[in-house]
């Protein structure tokens, strides 16, 4: 959020701020053929994607200028937004972990990946910047660990939306020669073919379509999520999504980011056989109540779509709200009580196996 108000004092300053934004890293909007299928889709209003039911973007009752006042210099709480020493990352050799088992490994926020029957799906990788500026969006210590010679090669790389903290230009730049397909909402392909990804690489996705990825029982289908887009001023031109990704042994939900809607329950009563739901859980706050899960949402979002686990993400590596960086997991805790499911809590950089 505060990368927009970053966005718009630097347009502000005129020639500066064309020229910052010109930059390739900010991606590029649909045109051309990906324009015309935009047009057509059903989550399109002509002029930009909406969500499925009415979303304000800030809710509070404070100005939106108050509201970032408060974030960049303080409120006067004494929350401790940001760890003051650095945070402990295991160092695994990704390479080396098996492929005859199902195994999942998160490096914070909404970075993992999951191994699932010997395919491996790398879901927002931000491992350089989380931002277009070196001030926003910094990493907490200790948590800049991974770079993408770390990876081996990728099957599917994920992305749920095209903002900086869930699409890193340099990284998804440097990953190319090991992606073998990409896997991404309408419109944010654009972004990719701007950046040298052929599109034959290229999965898109509108809501509720999907996609048989081989012959061996693997299928993705884009679910609606509650949320916006944009990598610059001009929002929602490109579709945010979350995934539900059906192999031959387990079915796995990708949430993405998202606040609290009906998509919850029809996601939760259509696929009735989701083993693990991985769930937005941080960055919340009533300013914004309606695009990020609130914490009273977190425990009805889990009964909703009744998976036998959760994982929870979107917490622990960047501060982007007003919350202490340990609610998050306070919140999980609790969720976990109030709709009796089980809640996978795995340290940054420990493989989780899924049996």
């Amino acid at each position: 959020m505060i990368i927009a108000i970053t966005l718009s004092i630097l347009f502000a300053l005129g020639d500066i701020g064309i020229m910052f934004l010109s930059q390739e890293s900010f991606g590029r909007l649909p045109r051309g053929e990906r324009l015309e299928r935009i047009k057509k889709s059903p989550n399109f209003d002509g002029k930009t994607f909406v969500n499925e039911v009415p979303t304000i973007l800030m809710t509070g009752e404070k100005s939106t200028f108050s509201t970032w006042k408060d974030f960049i210099f303080g409120d006067g709480s004494k929350v401790q937004k940001i760890p003051d020493t650095a945070m402990t990352v295991i160092r695994t050799d990704l390479k080396a972990l098996p492929e005859d088992r199902d195994w999942l490994v998160w490096f914070g926020h909404s970075s993992y990946i999951i191994n699932l029957s010997g395919k491996k799906f790398l879901i927002d990788p931000i491992l350089y910047s989380g931002s277009p500026v070196s001030f926003v969006n910094k990493m907490f210590k200790g948590t800049d660990v991974y770079k993408p010679k770390d990876f081996p090669e990728i099957d599917y790389l994920v992305i749920s939306h095209d903002h900086w903290d869930h699409l890193d230009y340099e990284a998804v730049k440097e990953l190319e020669p090991k992606v073998k397909h990409v896997i991404l909402g309408l419109g944010v392909g654009e972004h990719f073919e701007y950046w040298g990804y052929k599109k034959e690489k290229l999965v898109e996705l509108d809501w509720w379509e999907n996609s048989k990825l081989d012959d061996a029982g693997f299928e993705v289908t884009a679910t609606p999520a509650r949320h916006f887009s944009g990598r610059d001023l001009r929002q929602n031109r490109t579709l945010w999504a979350s995934y539900l990704v059906q192999t031959p042994k387990r079915t796995i939900w990708i949430g993405g980011d998202t606040g609290y809607g009906p998509h919850f329950a029809r996601i939760g009563s259509m696929f009735k056989n989701i083993d693990l739901a991985i769930l937005e859980n941080g960055q919340y706050n009533e300013q914004w109540s309606q695009i990020h899960t609130m914490p009273e949402y977190l425990g009805k979002e889990m009964q909703e779509l009744n998976a036998n686990r959760y994982l929870t993400v979107h917490h622990s590596r960047f501060c982007l709200s007003k919350h202490s960086y340990t609610e998050p997991l306070e919140n999980a805790k609790r969720a976990a009580e109030e709709s009796g499911k089980q809640v996978l809590m795995p340290q940054m950089g420990e493989v989780l196996y899924l049996e």
